[in-house]
């Protein structure tokens, strides 16, 4: 009798999650299509399942993004002043068509790039990682030769036609990573943020790069989960914090074999990428790194803030902000390494490079981009996502006005005190869901992915496996390091002996 309950309690746990279920928010927002989704949904037993749905209104969010730039791509973009930010429409696209030598066929970090075309004394070769220039280059390929500004208006059309193909890959990968979960893909289908600056930039490529690898990882498929990490690298530096995460799980599991094949093929496919240019243009390959470098305290970041507050000159910025990295990477791995139970994946990625975004010394408004499916991964709950990118929508606005203010003639925008303050919310947004996640990883009970008893559904090779490595295991009764078949161990943390998992916990009201 027990073992068919066990089994019943199973079939259970392995069927999908409906959000309208747990979550609050979306049952509420249901009533407007009808009310909550029922069973032929979610088994997927028509032409609208989960993922077709998702498809479906990312593409329709991305148009509306798209529909957001109109005024810009009228003329926004090619006229003197501030049009461009008055309208919040900016993008780097069409502008760069030009400035890094698209429309003049100059071949990325091989050819050099006048100073009349860049406009910058500093930027001599296109100062983007290697694959996203190629992304940029197959663009300018697809692009039809023409008078100005109209090859610049199609060059950014070319690229959002490629970027919504990767903010699609990008729902996809986040919905198949936890396979009990396919409708949190929805989080990031329906995000404002994601349709407000999915076309400022190609950070999309790369965040969908990275969720794929995230994806591969989850399938245990660590290689290639690698591969998938290392061409995200190459694409937007970033990915490669991604790595430090999985070292430090790996670590606490005794997986770092598995580690290891991921670090292999991560480094491999960034060579295959990298190495040719290195050989036989090392100036412009360099170029993203020298400019990196070089480049001083930009908008959007907490450092600017305490520059025109202070009146500091912070010329040692980039030690400032490396000093902070390293400070909170170090606090992440305590409490990695500390935590009563082992954290997921989605939440060390997730806090890792939040951690590189406050601490930088500029981030720009597609950069939320970055933290959107590993948010969606580490704390998957309406409210919260809403909350936060409920800031990063007041920055996104914030940045652009602030920019009308200070180039336009007659100074319509914000002043840098209400600058300021758009950027310290945007800051206090991220802090928000890293405060979350640190609680669910210090108190499980409240995890959202825990309360049915699963240990880490998208932690592919981690998941359910026993501790191998703990810091001060004495502190916690020595239970860090038990495994989940242990069963004298697990009926003392709660758990049910006969399946080997975690007892369920019942969530706090309101959650």
């Amino acid at each position: 009798m027990t073992s068919v309950r066990h089994r019943e309690e199973d079939d259970m746990r392995d069927l999908p999650v409906r959000p309208t279920d747990e979550d609050s928010v979306a049952a509420a927002a249901s009533e407007i299509i009808g009310g909550p989704a029922g069973r032929r949904v979610l088994a997927g037993g028509s032409w609208w399942n989960p993922l077709r749905i998702m498809v479906l209104a990312v593409i329709g969010m991305f148009a509306l993004g798209m529909v957001q730039k109109v005024s810009c791509y009228s003329g926004g973009w090619f006229q003197f002043g501030d049009p461009q930010y008055i309208h919040a429409c900016y993008s780097d696209i069409p502008h760069l068509y030009t400035q890094r030598g698209f429309a003049a066929d100059l071949v990325p970090y091989f050819d050099r790039i006048p100073v009349s075309l860049s406009q910058n004394q500093d930027i001599h070769y296109l100062e983007y990682p290697v694959l996203t220039g190629l992304f940029m280059e197959v663009a300018s390929w697809l692009t039809p030769a023409g008078a100005e500004p109209h090859s610049a208006q199609v060059y950014w059309l070319v690229n959002a036609g490629m970027l919504m193909v990767c903010a699609v890959a990008l729902v996809v990968f986040t919905a198949r990573t936890n396979r009990r979960r396919p409708w949190d893909g929805l989080l990031v289908a329906l995000s404002p943020a994601l349709a407000l600056t999915a076309t400022i930039n190609w950070d999309l490529f790369a965040v969908a790069l990275a969720a794929a690898g995230l994806m591969l990882w989850s399938r245990g498929r660590p290689g290639w989960a690698g591969v998938l990490i290392g061409l995200a690298t190459a694409a937007k530096l970033y990915p490669v914090l991604l790595l430090g995460a999985l070292f430090l799980l790996c670590l606490r599991a005794g997986r770092l074999r598995q580690f290891g094949a991921t670090l292999g093929g991560a480094v491999g496919a960034w060579l295959v990428v990298n190495l040719p240019v290195i050989v036989f243009a090392p100036h412009g390959w360099a170029q993203f790194y020298s400019f990196s470098q070089s480049r001083t305290t930009d908008y959007g970041s907490l450092w600017l803030v305490i520059k025109e507050r202070s009146g500091a000159s912070l010329d040692g910025v980039n030690a400032y902000g490396t000093a902070l990295m390293l400070l909170l990477c170090v606090a992440i791995a305590v409490l990695s390494l500390y935590a009563p139970r082992r954290p997921r994946l989605g939440q060390i990625a997730f806090l890792v490079v939040a951690a590189l975004l406050v601490s930088n010394k500029v981030y720009s408004p597609q950069y939320v981009l970055w933290l959107l499916p590993l948010a969606v991964l580490a704390r998957p709950r309406w409210r919260d996502l809403l909350i936060w990118q409920g800031a990063e929508v007041l920055y996104f606005l914030g940045i652009w006005y602030r920019l009308a203010y200070v180039t336009g003639a007659k100074h319509h925008g914000l002043t840098a005190d209400a600058y300021h303050l758009a950027v310290v919310v945007h800051v206090l947004g991220v802090l928000y869901l890293c405060a979350l996640v640190v609680r669910d990883i210090l108190l499980p009970e409240h995890d959202v992915l825990r309360q049915d008893g699963s240990d880490d559904p998208a932690g592919g090779v981690l998941d359910g496996a026993p501790d191998a490595f703990v810091l001060a295991p004495a502190a916690h009764g020595g239970r860090h390091a038990a495994a989940f078949g242990d069963v004298d161990d697990i009926s003392d943390l709660g758990g049910d002996p006969g399946t080997g998992r975690w007892a369920e916990r019942p969530a706090e009201a309101g959650e």
